[in-house]
């Protein structure tokens, strides 16, 4: 079992900038396309942002382009969302994810969750 574990989550105001980090264990990090998700309160998870195994490659939900940025460092096993400009609609729990799919955007193509890190935007 491959074992994620977000941290960088916290309180900010809007148009603030957080950084979440996702550490992996158990494989080869770089064998996995890594995702990120969120649920705000009251809400069903969605899809945030996802890369390929390489890095090469990412894909944004539209709410968040121009404003947050996926990237990885294989060498560290670990993935990271930069968030900028944030908004109050950004507070969600945000959950990163590993699987074995090219750019996933659904859940259900995801072998693996972390237990989330809770971002909360104020205003």
């Amino acid at each position: 079992q491959v074992q994620l574990v977000e941290s960088g989550g916290g309180l900010v105001q809007a148009g603030g900038s957080l950084r979440l980090s996702c550490a992996a264990s158990g494989r080869t990090f770089s064998s996995y396309g890594m995702g990120w998700f969120r649920q705000a309160p009251g809400k069903e998870r969605v899809f945030v942002a996802t890369i390929s195994k390489s890095g090469g490659n990412t894909y944004y939900e539209e709410s968040v382009k121009g404003r947050f940025t996926i990237s990885r460092d294989n060498a560290k096993n670990t993935v990271y969302l930069q968030m900028n400009s944030l908004k109050p609609e950004d507070t969600a729990v945000y959950y990163c994810a590993a699987g074995g799919g090219y750019l996933v955007t659904v859940g259900p193509g995801y072998d693996y969750w972390g237990q989330g890190t809770q971002v909360i935007v104020s205003s």
